[in-house]
């Protein structure tokens, strides 16, 4: 299994909940994070989830750590502007990036190699190097401009994933439909997950 860091991007869109399922079940799997934050998404992150989530690069990757039991080196949390982390170049090794949620505002940004902020330069360089790059989009509905940048977008290779849980397993709650979501990620990301049955396979869903 490829041992990479995997960089995980949370912006401010709703569904802050899938980011962070994703993180717990990332590290629970025993990845490696570089977890990138926006500040609007420590907004959605308290609205949504009512976690009081700090600030700081420093205090968040030990709340998380904390939260979710991870192992001492397993979680890196780098601010917007700090340009001197792993995923600011080319020549780090890192792994498949995700944003999720993921912003029509990042997803413009993107789109159109804007490189303002870490989250955004991560993803230029996740294009560049022609590594995995996932994006959770969470808006309704969608622009014309949205989806011709998610156009220009997929035809590079992007894989552009919607946060559109199913209903076919019959979810008993939330969580479960945020699971759908998360499974979805970690099947694009090459990750083994028990957190829904599969199409055809028998399931408590199913």
């Amino acid at each position: 299994m490829n041992d990479k860091p995997i960089v995980l991007a949370m912006t401010g869109a709703s569904g802050a909940q899938y980011g962070l399922r994703l993180l717990e079940v990332l590290l629970a799997a025993g990845r490696s994070v570089y977890l990138l934050v926006s500040r609007p998404a420590q907004v959605v992150l308290g609205t949504e989830t009512g976690l009081n989530v700090p600030g700081r690069p420093a205090e968040m990757e030990r709340f998380f750590r904390e939260r979710f039991e991870a192992r001492a080196g397993q979680l890196a949390v780098f601010g917007q502007e700090q340009w001197t982390a792993p995923v600011a170049s080319g020549s780090a090794l890192v792994g498949p990036m995700v944003v999720c949620p993921c912003t029509t505002s990042t997803l413009s940004a993107v789109a159109t190699g804007a490189s303002n902020n870490l989250i955004e330069r991560a993803a230029d360089v996740a294009l560049k190097e022609q590594r995995k790059l996932l994006l959770v989009i969470r808006e309704t509905p969608l622009s014309a401009i949205h989806l011709e940048h998610m156009l220009a977008l997929a035809r590079l290779g992007v894989v552009i994933m919607p946060a559109n849980p199913g209903f076919y397993t019959r979810p008993r709650g939330v969580e479960e439909l945020i699971d759908f979501m998360v499974a979805r990620v970690l099947d694009h990301l090459g990750l083994e997950q028990s957190l829904q049955p599969r199409w055809g396979q028998p399931g408590d869903g199913a």
